[in-house]
């Protein structure tokens, strides 16, 4: 009894927005008797599109491409400043395909090691609050880049053009305003730093294993951008893992799946109560952009992005709005846990001075961008 109340313990702690999520979706289904219509309420096509980028990504995770890429960038920096300049813009673009969290689980503590072996450890902790900012802000540009994006995307019916000018101007000032940030300061000549990359493989053999995985990931955007069904790529996605690498299966983060399913259930019977049902759209639509900022500081954008399109007509102002509430409190993107997780982890002593830079910084980035999306509104 007493190990399941420290698995229970442990879960609570690390998948707060799961247990929210199943707890809502078990009180809903006392409003609302299970029956054959829950069938019809998850998105079976968006929970088969983030299982399948999930385990691509976790493959060319392991053959380790985006760890190379950054050595290769690395030998183009001659100051502090054009490292910093190459790691957030890194950071910025390698999210639009491979996802915000992915970005900084591979660079962020790839950061951490450069800057210590460069001697300039005072400018990491400022350095991983701006990676995150960029890999929040970098993914919200395609419909892979994050969660919210691909969920939204999916059942929205949102044209490329229509996806393009709710996000992209938003991205552009983004762009800016980190390159604005970094190249702005005093620089400073960066001592030689020889990062090696600890592989046995040779370029032939990486490049081999690469392919099946480049071919999975075109599969995917296919299904995407609605050109083919997603049955069948998921199903080629399984048996081609099952053969390269049945070990990619423990990559995948099984939670995050679960917790859709969860607030799937829960919004198809909030739906299905008339009374609810009409208090939340009159409290949603028409304000899709602030509930979406607003919802997402509390319970983070990507459950924000479900409750809340249950109950929006506007899916472009929505999308902004989850996108741009990645910003601000360390939970409106749980990406940005990954970041605070592996900095505490080495620097213990400094959780409030990371909190204190961590706010400071986003709350300038979300109200700059919240003001440019009201004007353009």
């Amino acid at each position: 009894m007493e190990s399941v109340m420290k698995l229970l313990k442990i879960l609570i702690k690390n998948e707060t927005v799961l247990c929210v999520a199943f707890i809502l979706a078990v009180l809903s289904a006392f409003m609302v008797h299970p029956d054959a219509a829950y069938l019809a309420y998850p998105d079976y096509r968006t929970i088969a599109l983030l299982f399948c980028l999930m385990i691509i990504v976790a493959g060319f995770q392991s053959i380790g491409i985006f760890a190379m890429l950054g050595h290769f960038l690395l030998k183009g920096a001659g100051s502090v400043r054009g490292l910093s300049a190459i790691m957030v813009l890194l950071c910025f673009f390698s999210s639009m395909v491979i996802t915000n969290d992915v970005t900084l689980i591979t660079f962020v503590p790839f950061t951490i090691l450069v800057f210590r072996m460069s001697g300039k450890v005072e400018q990491i902790l400022r350095l991983v609050v701006l990676e995150t900012i960029a890999a929040n802000l970098g993914s919200m540009a395609t419909p892979i880049g994050n969660p919210q994006n691909l969920y939204l995307y999916s059942v929205s019916g949102l044209t490329v053009a229509e996806f393009a000018r709710a996000v992209l101007p938003y991205a552009g000032l983004a762009f800016v305003m980190l390159l604005a940030v970094v190249l702005i300061g005093r620089d400073e000549p960066l001592l030689d730093v020889v990062v090696k990359e600890r592989s046995e493989r040779t370029g032939g053999e990486i490049f081999r294993q690469t392919i099946p995985f480049l071919i999975l990931l075109l599969l995917c955007l296919l299904v995407v951008f609605r050109v083919l069904p997603y049955q069948p790529v998921l199903i080629c996605v399984m048996v081609v893992v099952l053969l390269v690498d049945r070990k990619l299966y423990l990559s995948v983060d099984y939670f995050l799946l679960l917790t859709f399913l969860c607030f799937f259930i829960f919004i198809g019977n909030m739906k299905r109560i008339p009374a609810v049902s009409d208090f939340l759209i009159s409290v949603v639509q028409g304000r899709e952009l602030l509930t979406g900022i607003l919802a997402s500081q509390v319970i983070s954008n990507v459950p924000a992005a479900i409750l809340l399109s249950g109950f929006s007509t506007d899916f472009s102002a929505l999308l902004t709005g989850v996108n741009l509430g990645g910003l601000g409190t360390l939970i409106a993107s749980l990406a940005s846990l990954i970041s605070f997780k592996f900095f505490t982890r080495e620097y213990p002593n400094r959780k409030g001075a990371f909190m204190k830079s961590f706010t400071a910084w986003n709350v300038m980035f979300l109200l700059v961008l919240t003001l440019a999306a009201l004007v353009l509104e």
